[in-house]
């Protein structure tokens, strides 16, 4: 058989050009003409030490490098966006799952760079300043919160909630603060309150400054710190405490049952007999919740306030005929509204004495 005659070379890449730019032609009249990426977008904002911070938006991903503010994202309803935090993290459990970047004074920089943050959540009172510039040197932003009264704390949360994309969660957090706050204030109306020494530490002994946020709770739960302060973590002797005798002693314990040990250790030691509240075994431990400046701590002054008040909390009986009238309603009456209890946003939890004075 004989071969096909091959067309001269020259010719043939002329016919196949041709045919590639009549084929190239309507495809590049159909096809639209490429857009570019949109830049991405940033929204400025103010955080609670005055600097002045470029947030990605939306923000998708969230490293927090202190506790509370772990507690603050979750109780906003957005823990899915948080994808690291420090190993002090333990509230709730499932920040326990969370990827570990080292501890609130020495973060992991690199881990942090590798989960690739919107924004990483400082605090001014436990974070360093030197982390914040570092991360502004990788590009990350940073944003820092400063709360030092339970006002502040509120007004915090709601900031952050509006910065992280959830002012709705904000402000049904703040709002279910400020009501459950207001009842308790209804409880205790105008008792006296009651002079408190809160252990921080006990070898040394440390306690709280007048201004920080401790201090202030403690008021809330109709208390008064005997120490006046103005260092945020005083050293205290213990013939000052003796002279002038609190009516209580308050520790802040993650499990309560260990607590009643170390008062009864204290009691044993020559110094302490001296301080009534220890020989008449009058303290009162609460959730280290109160360590934190986060929702959760109006758990703790709750719990501290029926503790130094009972008698407060305790219903009044009915009389008889509010009592039949109850149980024997008219026909037509409708049912009484009850009102849903307040949110709780997280179960109670009780550190070693004292807790961890840093522990924000």
């Amino acid at each position: 058989m004989k071969a096909l005659a091959r067309p001269p070379l020259r010719s043939t890449i002329a016919g196949t050009i041709a045919v590639l730019l009549a084929c190239a032609a309507p495809a590049r009249a159909q096809s639209p003409s490429p857009i570019s990426a949109a830049p991405p977008s940033y929204r400025e904002v103010t955080d609670e030490t005055g600097r002045a911070v470029r947030i990605p938006q939306p923000v998708q991903r969230i490293v927090s490098l202190a506790p509370s503010l772990t507690e603050t994202v979750y109780a906003l309803g957005l823990e899915d966006h948080l994808v690291g935090d420090t190993e002090y993290c333990d509230y709730p459990a499932d920040a326990q799952k969370k990827t570990k970047v080292g501890g609130g004074t020495n973060p992991s920089l690199e881990i942090i760079a590798s989960l690739h943050p919107d924004i990483v959540l400082v605090t001014k009172s436990f974070n360093r300043l030197e982390t914040v510039h570092s991360l502004e040197n990788l590009g990350i932003s940073s944003y820092a919160t400063d709360p030092h009264t339970l006002d502040e704390i509120i007004a915090s949360s709601k900031k952050l909630s509006d910065v992280l994309g959830a002012p709705e969660a904000g402000a049904s957090v703040a709002g279910d603060m400020q009501r459950r706050l207001a009842d308790l204030q209804k409880h205790l109306g105008s008792l006296s309150p009651k002079r408190v020494l809160f252990v921080v530490w006990t070898q040394p002994l440390i306690s709280i400054g007048r201004d920080t946020f401790i201090a202030d709770a403690l008021r809330r739960a109709g208390a008064v710190s005997i120490v006046d302060s103005d260092q945020s973590w005083p050293q205290v002797s213990l013939e000052e405490v003796a002279r002038l005798q609190p009516d209580f002693l308050v520790f802040a314990d993650s499990h309560s049952d260990s607590v009643a040990p170390t008062v009864e250790m204290l009691a044993t030691l020559p110094g302490w007999k001296i301080v009534d509240a220890v020989s008449n075994r009058r303290f009162a431990v609460i959730s280290d919740a109160v360590n934190r400046p986060a929702p959760r701590i109006v758990s703790a002054i709750e719990e501290l306030a029926r503790q130094l008040h009972p008698g407060a909390f305790v219903e009044k009986p009915e009389n008889g005929k509010e009592k039949l009238e109850k149980e024997n309603p008219p026909p037509n009456a409708k049912p009484e509204a009850h009102s849903p209890p307040p949110l709780e946003f997280m179960q109670a939890q009780v550190t070693i004495p004292g807790g961890r004075p840093c522990d924000h």
